[in-house]
């Protein structure tokens, strides 16, 4: 498994920590910023990550910013991305059962590296639960659809 990961400078020292973790379950990494903690705008992160998932190039993400909202509302403009806020590990199973969320947000103002940790490894065991589910999802595809002209 390969995760595409980026943050703004409120949430490096976290994406450094997650990174961390995610080597340790033996995850490909690719980091696409920020290198600092240095002031940066965060559109300019989570859009990379966002395009690379909604382009088919990365199966599942994540992104953290200092409170995860900007992230989320950034990644969620891209077609075929479901960015799912986890402030919980509640959150983040109930992102990937009923939501299949391939980009999981994480908020680097209000989330430990040990709450972080649980969140991340529950929200990548979890498997999407499909059946009523799958018709949800077929209905914000077809939203997308008629939005943008462009079929997923």
């Amino acid at each position: 498994m390969e995760i595409i990961i980026g943050a703004d400078h409120a949430g490096f020292s976290l994406k450094e920590g997650v990174k961390k973790i995610l080597a340790g379950m033996n995850i490909k990494i690719m980091d696409v910023g920020t290198q600092s903690d240095e002031s940066v705008d965060y559109p300019d992160f989570g859009s990379r990550v966002a395009e690379k998932i909604s382009a088919g190039e990365f199966k599942k993400g994540i992104l953290i910013c200092g409170s995860g909202v900007g992230m989320s509302i950034v990644a969620n403009k891209f077609p075929g991305v479901r960015a799912a806020l986890s402030l919980d590990i509640e959150t983040a199973q109930l992102s990937r059962m009923h939501n299949d969320a391939n980009i999981l947000v994480l908020a680097g103002r209000r989330t430990d590296i040990e709450t972080a940790e649980k969140i991340v490894k529950v929200w990548l065991e979890t498997h999407f639960e499909g059946g009523r589910h799958k018709r949800r999802l077929d209905k914000i595809k077809n939203i997308e659809f008629e939005i943008s002209g462009s079929k997923l």
